[in-house]
This record gives structure tokens, C-alpha cells and sequence, in this order.
């Protein structure tokens, strides 16, 4: 077996939290005494190896230690205690342009910063057109970066850094900078460095990210290595741990809510397949997602819609009753709607439930309560597929083949 592209040994990093500050030397001389502070460890003893060629995830909550191996990593952050390694040219996407110098032009900043990452001259010389190109900065390449809007910085900084063909790519929270086009031209140049082999570490809070482009995934928890192994697996362990530590408020929080309240939204449930109510329901299992509602006064026809969404924003599904056959002609009273799912199509991750009563237009909005209820899906059984947000539950079907 060949030499780990990267090998992390007992690996502890330590930081200083001061309590007060002496701010100068008289302010020393008059405490009699040296500034106070206590130890933190954002690392403890954390051991792992990755494989050439692989693509690993670090995922676990904010101050969990993920940035803080990456800059080890990358050589920004030298351990306390323990050893890591790395073998190969190492490139670091972590904090974007922070190389650059204001007052210089993108293409005296191309150079300089190419030149911290390693490359000669004659190196840069040749990929500059390639870079500016990347970036999209042709017209401005001239112009003092101090000129720049924070998302031309950003994806210069991100274009010199990506180009450098890295052995190694770490990559800190970075996944998508810039605009539409330029996200797609950051996936599809990840895509070639994983197809040439090149070995990529990511820090992400965006679990689908994470399960999308990774192999392998290590779970860090307050500086603590507590799970690695395939994506799907880690993934699952930590978000059954997020779901079992969910306050009653982070379960029922509502981001936003607005309307007239002719008609009021008094609860949201998701009923699992037990027909009790739960935060957690399974993959290809029924689900049924409840909405109680009480009308102060009698509504005619009201339209019912229900919208998923997932922990980055993007709208999974949007069902409303206006085809269906459910629909009172008036509402009155107190009582409560059921959109039923007999097979759940979403896969394993954590998703927000909006819901809404409004008039048959759906101009006129009586409540709206948005993102208002959370919940996880569980996968029911083994499965072989993680990536993405839902399953299409299909047959292979194979013609031709003896």
C-alpha cells in the first residue's frame, strides 16, 4: 500500500484565551502582574490518514476544530503536540486573497500571490490567461484590487489558488464563492482534479456538499475525533447525535411569519409511519405532514401549500390543494390538513417545513409560517445512494446483455 497523501499523529493544538489584556507597559507595571488567561484545546490527540487521491470531508459544528486542522495542515498553525504530514505540492483555499496587497492591480496580485504558492515566473507567465480567464476579470485585470467588489476579490484569489495544480487541495468553506457561472466553473474544475487524482480535504457546514463530493468523512466534535469512515456512514452518525440533542425551540423555531390571520396556523407536526408525532422519519416510509389551523371567521375556499426545504435554502417540493379534491368550500372552527406520503422520497439529511393558508389566487396570504417546523429523515435500510435530496425509487432495467 502506498504512503498516505496525508497522515495526522496525535495531533493537539492549543490557543491562549486571555481574560484582560495589559495594552501597554504602564498598564503592566500597574497590575503587578502578567495578563491572565486560560488553556484552550481546539485539538485533542487526533489521529487519521488519507489516502492519494481521495476526497475527505471534515464536518462537526462551529469551534469543533475543523479550520484549525486545515491550517495545521497547510502549515499556517504549527501543533502543540503530534505530528501531520503531507506529501505533494499543497494548495490552500482558506481565506481568499488574503495575500493580496490593495494598492497593486489584479495582475501584479496573480504574480504575487502565485509566487507565496510556489510558482515561478516562467510558471505563472504561462497560466496567467488561464487564471484571469477562470476568474473572468479580463477588463479589470489592470485595475487596483482595493477597485474590486468583494466578489471579484474573492474569485481572483480562488482562481490563482485553484490553478496551481495542487497535489493536495484543502479547502475551507469556500465551495461557493461568485456568482452562478462561476460556481459552475468552480464544480466542474473540482470534478477534474478529483478525475486526475488529485487529493482534495474539505471543511463544510453544507452536509449535501459534503456527501456529494466526498469519499471519506471525519467528524470532529469540541477538538475530538469521534467517527471517520464512507460519507453517508459519519454523516448519518451526526446528524442521529444533532436530532437527539435538539432543544423544543430549534425544533419549532420559525424564521419568519406573516399574513392577515383571518385563518391561523396553531401547529405543525410530521407524523411517522407509527402515526405518532416525530422529528424523525425514515427514507421509503410513510410520513404525514399536519398542519392545525383555527378560523376566527368563515373563510371561503382557502388554498393550502406546504414547502420543503433544505438546511442551504433550496426548495425541495411546493404541493398545494388547488387540484385536489379537498378543498371546503368554507372554512370555519378549529381543525387540521394532512399532506400524506405513502413512500417518503427524501433522502437521509435535515430539512424546515413551511406552510401557508391563502386565498385561491394565493394573492391574498391569511397566515404564512416559514421554515417553521424541523426535521430529519433516517434511512429506513441500507441504500446505495447519498447523493442529492431525493430518490427516485426506480427498477434498473438491462437489455442486450446475455
Amino acid at each position: 500500500m502506498t504512503e498516505p497523501a496525508v497522515s495526522v499523529d496525535g495531533l493537539s493544538k492549543r490557543f491562549r484565551l486571555y481574560h484582560d489584556r495589559n495594552q501597554s507597559l504602564k498598564a503592566a507595571v500597574m497590575r503587578g502582574r502578567r495578563a491572565r488567561y486560560e488553556e484552550f484545546w481546539a485539538l485533542r490527540d487526533v489521529s487519521l490518514e488519507i489516502q492519494e487521491g481521495v476526497t475527505y470531508g471534515f464536518i462537526g459544528t462551529n469551534g469543533s476544530g475543523k479550520s484549525t486542522l486545515l491550517k495545521c495542515l497547510a502549515r499556517i498553525l504549527e501543533p502543540d503536540e503530534g505530528s501531520c504530514c503531507t506529501r505533494g505540492k499543497v494548495s490552500a483555499l482558506l481565506e481568499l486573497g488574503a495575500g493580496f496587497h490593495p494598492e497593486l492591480s489584479g495582475r501584479e496580485n496573480v504574480y504575487l500571490n502565485g509566487s507565496i504558492l510556489g510558482l515561478s515566473k516562467a510558471e505563472l507567465d504561462r497560466r496567467f490567461d488561464d487564471i484571469v480567464g477562470f476568474a473572468g476579470l479580463e477588463r479589470f485585470i489592470d485595475s487596483p484590487v482595493k477597485n474590486y467588489s468583494s466578489g471579484m476579490y474573492v474569485r481572483l484569489g480562488f482562481s490563482v489558488a485553484i490553478n496551481v495544480d495542487p497535489d493536495i487541495l484543502l479547502v475551507d468553506e469556500v465551495l461557493a464563492v461568485g456568482d452562478e457561472e462561476f460556481q459552475r466553473r468552480c464544480n466542474e474544475r473540482f470534478a477534474d482534479l478529483r478525475a486526475e487524482g488529485r487529493t482534495i480535504v474539505v471543511v463544510s457546514h453544507s452536509l449535501g456538499s459534503v456527501q456529494a463530493m466526498c469519499d471519506e468523512v471525519a467528524w470532529l466534535d469540541d477538538g475530538v475525533l469521534r467517527a471517520t469512515g464512507a460519507a453517508g456512514d459519519v454523516i448519518d452518525q451526526y446528524l442521529h447525535e444533532v436530532h437527539q440533542h435538539r432543544s423544543p425551540e430549534e425544533t419549532h423555531a420559525t424564521a419568519g411569519r406573516w399574513g392577515t390571520r383571518e385563518v391561523e396556523i396553531t401547529g405543525l407536526e410530521v407524523i411517522d409511519a407509527g402515526g405518532g408525532a416525530a422529528t424523525q422519519v425514515c427514507t421509503g416510509r410513510p410520513a404525514r405532514f399536519r398542519f392545525h389551523y383555527s378560523a376566527a371567521q368563515p373563510t371561503p375556499r382557502p388554498l393550502f401549500t406546504l414547502t420543503i426545504h433544505s438546511l442551504e435554502g433550496v426548495v425541495v417540493t411546493n404541493p398545494t390543494t388547488r387540484l385536489s379534491q379537498v378543498v371546503p368550500d368554507e372554512l370555519s372552527g378549529t381543525g387540521h390538513v394532512d399532506l400524506v406520503v405513502d413512500s417518503l422520497p427524501l433522502l437521509p439529511g435535515t430539512y424546515d417545513l413551511s406552510v401557508a393558508i391563502t386565498d385561491q389566487t394565493a394573492q391574498h396570504t391569511f397566515d404564512h409560517r416559514h421554515r417553521g417546523l424541523r426535521f430529519d429523515v433516517e434511512a429506513a435500510e441500507p441504500r446505495d445512494e447519498w447523493s442529492g435530496l431525493v430518490t427516485f425509487d426506480g427498477r434498473w432495467e438491462l437489455d442486450g446483455v446475455d
